[in-house]
């Protein structure tokens, strides 16, 4: 699938579509939070990645080219920058590896929520 905008926006909506899900701006930059904790970075314009919490699938994400570990101690922990540019993994696979991360983050009541829908 081809990357770009596209794809970005499309994941925001998605994102904030979760049960408790909310745009905070720490750093200067668009972040997905359910409740108090981050389980998406968008970024800053230009948005060309996106990074993810996936305690399960971090080696396939990392097998995508240009993705990589975060920095400062976040990889780690299973946070993975997910390039957004040219070809990117398929739509579905990028809305389960967000619903991945915000599983990793979520209270089980929040999970429970999800479930349900």
């Amino acid at each position: 699938m081809k990357g770009g905008k596209r794809v970005h926006t499309a994941l925001r909506t998605f994102a904030f579509g979760l049960p408790g899900a909310w745009e905070d701006h720490p750093w200067g930059e668009s972040v997905a939070k359910v409740d108090k904790k981050v389980f998406a970075f968008f970024g800053v314009e230009p948005h060309t990645s996106v990074h993810l919490k996936l305690p399960h699938s971090a080696d396939a994400a990392l097998a995508i080219r240009g993705a990589a570990e975060m920095g400062y101690g976040l990889g780690r922990a299973g946070w993975v920058s997910i390039p957004l540019e040219g070809e990117v993994p398929p739509m579905e696979i990028l809305r389960e590896w967000i619903e991945e991360s915000y599983r990793a983050v979520a209270t089980k009541k929040r999970a429970k929520e999800l479930d349900e829908r």
